[in-house]
């Protein structure tokens, strides 16, 4: 029997290009009908390959999970950016490929995330949500989050509504 494991790493630059794919469909999946078209595909497009390469050379913290040979998840994070929320940590993005969804990866890359921050010396957690993207607001209440704050994005004139996650 092959047993193919997943791996939980730092970003490294011959990662860009798959972390622009990653962040392409992951984004296109989770947005697509609540960003307008016009402003989710220039955010889209603005990750291309040199930014992740950019992002990954100024040491960005950058995890990406690996299944099978391919990138299929990754998760930005450093400082929490929300004075005003008591947390010393933050996760700003954590996106995986629609098809690898569900399946335990998510959950492993935010423990990887959270265990990191606080060998970083920033214990508590914040992380921001769309509130239309159910899906990422359900994981987050499954892992245990308690919604803190709300904001608001705006996209070509529609206003969406985000919410603040926040861990002890």
């Amino acid at each position: 029997m092959t047993t193919i494991a997943a791996e939980i790493r730092f970003a490294e630059q011959r990662d860009a290009t798959a972390l622009a794919a990653v962040h392409a469909a992951a984004w296109r999946g989770a947005y697509a009908g609540i960003i307008p078209h016009r402003s989710l595909s220039g955010m889209i497009s603005r990750r291309h390959a040199a930014w992740w390469m950019r992002a990954i050379r100024s040491g960005a913290g950058i995890l990406v999970v690996d299944f099978g040979g391919e990138t299929v998840g990754y998760a930005t994070l450093g400082r929490n950016r929300t004075a005003a929320l008591q947390a010393g940590g933050e996760i700003y993005e954590l996106y995986l490929k629609p098809a690898f969804q569900g399946l335990g990866f998510g959950r492993r890359l935010f423990d990887a995330a959270r265990r990191l921050l606080v060998d970083r010396d920033m214990p508590g957690l914040v992380i921001w949500a769309l509130a239309e993207n159910r899906i990422a607001v359900e994981f987050y209440e499954r892992m245990g989050g308690s919604p803190m704050a709300e904001g608001r994005e705006c996209f070509e004139g529609k206003a969406l509504q985000k919410i603040a996650f926040v861990w002890p």
